[in-house]
């Protein structure tokens, strides 16, 4: 593997000086050239956060993936190291697909699924998928163990498997396709990463359109125990799960040699263009975080013309209310990017637009709407806008609809459509923003609701508008920080 991985991070360093910064973000994480798409091996290890991700070094495209590797002190300040995975072995040759990763003992260990393609190269019809082990003493490099568990017969889809350490015992769950294409989540347990033994269905679906749950994570939180996956299949509902695939959880009882009871049934995580195949791990004080990929499969990615593709969501804290949802919020971390502070207080607007005058190439905003003042049929802001205020992605309540809006119609190449939630009950709307250069996060009051969504504005300007249609718009405060870079 050493040659090719020799040969893997060469190729980065050669396609990194075709890559253009107009989209390349500020602070998140992504390649430093060439593809990625799902988030694995999420894990502090030795006083360090690791993160490793699903990457094709050679260019802008997807292809047999390969593991790329960041490093931080604090979830927000990444470090780029060498590539820690490559396909190279008779298991792995058409991919080192997702995985998680684990402390063993001061060993890092990384668990991940070795694909092979039977027949051609993308037809899912014949494939092998079977889960592998790697081993690290330093956090940097990693050797191959081999195979560690093969599929149940009749079952070809079967991947992903994210592992963790309870009750002085190994638990792996893994996402499967059947032979009736059901998707389900397998549970296995072992005593030395090596040797597995099948527990048990933790769930199937009951969806007949769902015939994969892909990247399923399993942990407690609260009193409860979440089952966190990506259902494959899932078709539109209204205004809910209008993407490619959907993220989502189910939340239950479970304690080890007992079947998962759930009590609250599906929901998305997130309700923008761009969330996919998100991983949860411990940081150093116990918060359970989690990080996704923001794109979507069979989406428009104009950063490819840049010799880039792909990038991972911010870290969000996961926390359940008592309504028995889970709420996510940006990581207190994110602070530390902040620079100058702007604050606005009162702004009232009538059938008017007006330009705050702040940049939102690189920004974090914080706005308080008062709904029973804002009286417009559609008011709110137009972010990384142009002067004009044509170009940009509106985030706006629509009182007629009676739903807050993630529009990305105007938002640049490439990118169109917008995807919405309902409005508080309270008459108290405060949304915590995050804008990149290509990306937007919205969390709405304290992460009842998020949207992450990419966009790719051609304006030069990225200007933040305020705008009320045929009525008024009632802001109470806005928060504005100039962010640096990671």
């Amino acid at each position: 593997m050493k040659a090719l991985l020799a040969k893997g991070n060469q190729a980065v360093d050669e396609l990194v000086k075709q890559v253009k910064d107009r989209y390349y973000p500020a602070y998140h994480i992504a390649a430093r050239a060439g593809w990625i798409n799902d988030p694995n091996g999420l894990v502090y290890f030795n006083g360090k956060y690791h993160a490793f991700f699903q990457h094709y070094p050679y260019n802008e495209n997807w292809g047999p993936m390969h593991w790329g590797h960041v490093v931080s002190d604090d979830m927000v300040h990444w470090q780029h190291l060498p590539i820690a995975l490559a396909p190279s072995e008779a298991y792995d040759k058409d991919g080192c697909f997702s995985g998680s990763a684990v402390d063993d003992n001061g060993v890092l260990a990384l668990i991940y699924t070795g694909h092979v393609w039977l027949k051609q190269p993308g037809d899912d019809s014949a494939v092998r998928e079977v889960q592998c082990l790697a081993i690290s003493h330093d956090g940097v490099n990693f050797e191959k163990q081999g195979v560690v568990l093969t599929p149940p017969e009749g079952i070809m889809h079967f991947r992903d498997p994210k592992v963790w350490k309870q009750d002085g015992r190994w638990f792996m769950v893994v996402g499967a396709r059947d032979a009736k294409d059901v998707g389900q989540v397998l549970l296995y347990s072992s005593h030395d990463l090596r040797k597995w033994d099948f527990e048990q269905v933790l769930a199937k679906t009951n969806d007949p359109d769902v015939y994969m749950m892909e990247c399923p994570d399993f942990f407690p939180l609260g009193d409860s125990y979440v089952l966190m996956f990506s259902p494959q299949g899932m078709k539109a509902k209204g205004y809910q799960y209008r993407n490619r695939f959907q993220s989502g959880y189910l939340i239950g009882k479970w304690q080890p040699g007992s079947p998962f009871n759930i009590t609250h049934e599906f929901v998305e995580f997130d309700n923008g263009h761009d969330f996919y195949a998100p991983q949860s791990f411990v940081a150093a004080d116990g918060r359970r975080v989690l990080i996704a990929w923001m794109d979507m499969w069979e989406s428009a990615m104009p950063s490819k013309a840049d010799k880039w593709a792909g990038l991972l969501g911010l870290p969000r804290e996961t926390i359940l209310t008592k309504e028995g949802k889970i709420a996510l919020l940006p990581i207190k971390e994110l602070a530390s990017l902040r620079k100058e502070q702007t604050s606005l207080a009162s702004i009232n607007l009538t059938s008017v637009q007006q330009d705050l005058n702040l940049s939102s190439l690189q920004c974090e905003l914080e706005v308080d709407i008062d709904l029973t003042k804002t009286t417009a049929e559609r008011a709110g802001l137009k972010l990384a806008a142009s002067k004009d205020g044509k170009e940009g992605v509106w985030l706006y309540v629509d009182n007629q609809a009676n739903r807050l809006v993630l529009d990305r119609t105007f938002a640049g190449e490439g990118v169109s459509g917008y995807r919405s939630v309902p409005l508080p009950t309270n008459n108290s709307l405060k949304l915590h923003i995050f804008v990149d250069h290509s990306s937007i996060e919205v969390f709405v009051n304290n992460g009842e609701y998020s949207f992450s969504s990419r966009i790719y504005p051609t304006n030069s300007d990225r200007t933040i508008h305020l705008f009320a249609e045929n009525g008024a718009l009632a802001v109470n405060k806005i928060e504005y920080w100039s962010l640096l870079n990671m």
